[in-house]
């Protein structure tokens, strides 16, 4: 069943927010370390001292809350999503889905430019992944990407799409690309700005593969000696790092904060891609929903169901690859081309791991032209 919803938080937990903050344990900080360890001290402390006296969750809510929200009950769980459909009776039906450390705050740039669109306009879908925001939380095993593609084709169907597409990154990727796996029939086109690192086509030979997809697996290797400790615990023992990060809003803060420093594409100022408000109004719906543990508990699930390409698991309908300079993974596209339809691929020339909120104009320029072209075929 599909109801509407409203967030809605209280006074009082945003009141005990505030008195977390304030009661924060700082730890020491090598002195002119940037942010070589981590999440740099000082601008935690500048973080801190504007999500206490500045940041206002009620203007995050006023915002949610200016689109159509609902929830759907399917299969034991309740999917948190926003409907909104354009104007024009042509639009494509296109279920857009977020990752971790994000949410589905992240599609809010997009909105405006897809669904009036008069060259090709949407009607959007954007899901809370299950364990993120809104969502309800998986309370058994086995709630991955194959998993959730199912509540998500099952939501279309229920809204009345019978055929639409799909788009995403990160976690998002994974999910888009279960969908167009599962249910080819049914899948106009998939259009993505991540694919998982690891992804392996069917067939692979690491023996016989080309010097532009070793070198990409080497580099994918250097980052992650240097940078995936996150993904290991997260993807091992993640209820003892949450035992932390949900009862220390800054510590929590910590943890997010410096993977959109980390993977954004900036020149040594973090705020030169994201406001502190929008920092904060994604860091917010993780410490008020209590999701940190719920969402970080997909890397274990998804470890023991990595994306490797069966035989027959080739996706067929077009695929839309859009490359970001600062993303994480660049796979080059012959190796994607061993297992996705690719009609489309687009080189980028700013922009990071957090495309939508990044470069929300480049990205939607980049759909928008996708889908053109597959609906004028």
């Amino acid at each position: 069943m599909i109801k509407k919803f409203t967030a809605k938080i209280s006074d009082e937990s945003i009141s005990e927010l505030k008195e977390k903050i304030k009661n924060t344990r700082w730890p020491d900080e090598i002195h002119d370390s940037s942010w070589n360890y981590g999440s740099n001290l000082n601008y935690m402390k500048e973080l801190s001292n504007y999500w206490l006296h500045t940041f206002s969750w009620k203007k995050v809510e006023e915002k949610i809350n200016s689109y159509p929200n609902y929830t759907f009950d399917v299969d034991g769980n309740t999917i948190h999503f926003i409907h909104i459909k354009s104007k024009y009776k042509n639009a494509i039906p296109l279920i857009i889905t977020h990752g971790w450390p994000g949410s589905f705050l992240e599609m809010f740039k997009l909105i405006p430019l897809l669904i009036n669109n008069e060259e090709c306009a949407f009607d959007l879908v954007i899901p809370s992944v299950i364990g993120f925001g809104f969502s309800s939380k998986a309370t058994k095993e086995g709630c991955n990407t194959s998993y959730i593609a199912n509540l998500w084709h099952k939501l279309m169907l229920e809204l009345g799409y019978n055929k639409y597409a799909a788009q995403g990154g990160d976690i998002g990727s994974g999910i888009s690309t279960r969908l167009a796996m599962n249910y080819p029939q049914h899948i106009l086109a998939l259009h993505l700005n991540y694919v998982s690192d690891s992804f392996k086509p069917a067939f692979y030979d690491e023996k016989a593969v080309s010097k532009e997809v070793r070198k990409y697996e080497e580099e994918l290797n250097t980052w992650a000696q240097k940078e995936a400790g996150y993904a290991y615990v997260q993807s091992t023992k993640p209820i003892t790092l949450a035992y932390g990060l949900n009862d220390s809003p800054i510590g929590l803060c910590a943890w997010i904060i410096e993977k959109y420093n980390s993977w954004s594409d900036h020149k040594g100022n973090i705020e030169e891609v994201f406001t502190k408000d929008e920092l904060l109004a994604n860091v917010s719906l993780y410490w008020f929903t209590q999701t940190i543990h719920s969402s970080i508990r997909i890397y274990n699930e998804n470890s023991k169901n990595p994306m490797v390409f069966k035989e027959n698991d080739y996706i067929h309908c077009p695929v839309a690859y859009a490359q970001f300079p600062k993303e994480i993974s660049k796979p080059p596209r012959e190796f994607l081309e061993k297992a996705y339809n690719i009609e489309r691929w687009s080189v980028m020339v700013k922009g990071g791991h957090f495309a939508a909120s990044e470069q929300s104009e480049l990205l939607a320029k980049d759909l928008i032209g996708f889908f053109k072209s597959v609906t004028n075929k």
